[in-house]
């Protein structure tokens, strides 16, 4: 099917697309994709380094007649959101992706496609194995890591760029020139309890939450969808009261910063309530049917026999894990009210694992306003404390403060218009970009964000629109022509 890509336009856009997703590039795991970024650059004979945390920059000279403009970086992350459906049979670590064409878009078969961020680095490969597209100097910086606590951007010292405008290419609506975003914390929460043995005349079961639209906790929070991880613990908590059900096990959700689609559980119920306990669920799946019938249709709460657990949650902790995590907020917590639309501070319950004598609770906090961030973060954690876990915050990143009247915003606006006989949205976000970063090592570059239409990212939904690839590719082209002498500083 790699064929069919390649064959779409613009060509070398998809072309490098197609190899850069034949290449296995999870989150933590890039030594195979800096490699390949790495020889790509030795390949064009351009300068190409690699710094000390493992991001690439590879340096083009200006063409003819471009010299006097600004030197311009083109900035995206290598690594990509590992999802797939549970019925699908795929090694992230050692697979390409497996594409194809679904009318007017590209997606992938039962997994992520990794358009996110995989279409922006393509489309910066394209314009440095060119020969015929004029551009001024260009710095591509290729960074690791962004999906999973944005360590590339965290770890690029000062003085490595020259460059004076960035364009991030890792927004997913063709609509929006982004000029702002949140910043985040992980909110992790770990422990330990006891167990105890599970009488003889229970029965086993494994319960199932699966087919939730899930998506990014960031760009897709406001939409309601729900949380395998809330909704499996709705579950349990109704039913251990009325069946005394004794959970052994539950693994729910999978990255910090993907809505969770599915959640595990395996609970053992006394004999005689067995089929009381199964009529229950029946009733509860179709009142979480109604409820999440436009934001995920999908959605399937099964129950299957499976042998009876020698060992549950003490009785005592299984209630207090419930309680915390019915506690723990979930979804939006405020929405700004500077900017019409936009979703200020959120939490989401990212994983909840619990077996074999340790949990762990794992959430992803994001607020544009830091104060603001770190007050929930709080909250979340004497939440979590109340069950006496141990509480830690790690990858804490900075949000980007919008400058709407940058030189390249007014510019990139104006453009927009001309093309496109429309005002684009010039907006901030909810998700975490690396700009807010970076710009902590280059505070004087102007900056700003876009791409084509994404949807169900970092989801096996994922997929990226044709037609939208080759409007952004023509916008960033004209981009390049018209960036003015008077942009450099």
């Amino acid at each position: 099917m790699s064929s069919q890509i390649e064959s779409l336009e613009p060509k070398a856009l998809w072309q490098h697309f197609a190899a850069l997703n034949a290449v296995p590039r999870p989150s933590k795991k890039e030594e195979r994709v800096i490699a390949f970024m790495q020889d790509f650059g030795k390949r064009l004979n351009l300068e190409t380094l690699t710094d000390e945390v493992g991001n690439v920059i590879i340096k083009k000279p200006a063409t003819a007649g471009m010299e006097d403009r600004p030197t311009l970086v083109l900035q995206s992350h290598l690594d990509m959101v590992h999802q797939k459906n549970a019925d699908t049979d795929f090694d992230f670590n050692t697979q390409g992706i497996q594409m194809e064409v679904d009318g007017d878009w590209v997606r992938a078969k039962g997994t992520t496609l990794g358009a996110d961020n995989g279409i922006g680095v393509a489309t910066i490969m394209a314009l440095l194995s060119s020969t015929d597209i004029a551009h001024p100097a260009l710095e591509a910086l290729f960074t690791i890591d962004e999906e999973t606590g944005m360590t590339g951007a965290m770890g690029l010292k000062g003085g490595l760029l020259d460059g004076t405008i960035l364009l991030n290419l890792d927004t997913e609506n063709d609509q929006e020139l982004t000029i702002g975003c949140a910043g985040g914390i992980d909110v992790t929460a770990t422990g330990t309890y006891n167990s105890e043995s599970i009488p003889f005349d229970f029965v086993g079961f494994k319960l199932s939450i699966t087919g939730l639209t899930g998506g990014h906790s960031g760009m897709d929070i406001h939409l309601g969808r729900g949380n395998a991880n809330k909704l499996m613990n709705r579950l349990l908590y109704q039913a251990t009261d009325k069946f005394n059900v004794r959970v052994y096990s539950i693994d729910g959700g999978s990255l910090r910063n993907a809505i969770p689609r599915e959640s595990f559980a395996e609970v053992a119920v006394p004999e005689e309530k067995a089929e009381a306990f199964e009529q229950f669920l029946q009733k509860q799946a179709e009142v979480l049917k109604a409820e999440y019938a436009l934001t995920d249709a999908n959605l399937e709460i099964k129950a299957e026999h499976i042998d009876l657990p020698s060992l549950a949650i003490s009785q005592e902790f299984q209630n207090l894990l419930l309680r915390v995590v019915y506690a723990c907020p979930n979804g939006i917590h405020r929405m700004s009210p500077a900017i019409e639309g936009l979703v200020q501070t959120s939490n989401n319950l990212a994983r909840v694992l619990v077996k074999d004598g340790e949990y762990s609770l794992q959430c992803l906090t994001r607020s544009s306003v830091d104060s603001e961030k770190l007050d929930l973060a709080d909250a979340i954690k004497s939440t979590f404390e109340l069950a006496g876990a141990n509480v830690t915050f790690k990858g804490a990143y900075p949000g980007w403060a919008p400058a709407p009247d940058a030189t390249i915003v007014k510019l990139m606006s104006g453009l927009y218009q001309e093309l496109f006989q429309s005002a684009p949205h010039v907006n901030a976000c909810h998700a975490g970009l690396e700009c807010g970063i970076l710009g902590t090592n280059y505070p004087d570059m102007e900056m700003i964000s876009f791409g084509p239409n994404i949807t169900g990212a970092h989801s096996p939904d994922e997929k990226v629109q044709i037609s939208s690839v080759q409007k952004f590719w023509g916008f960033l082209l004209e981009t390049l022509q018209r960036l003015p002498k008077a942009a450099v500083a």
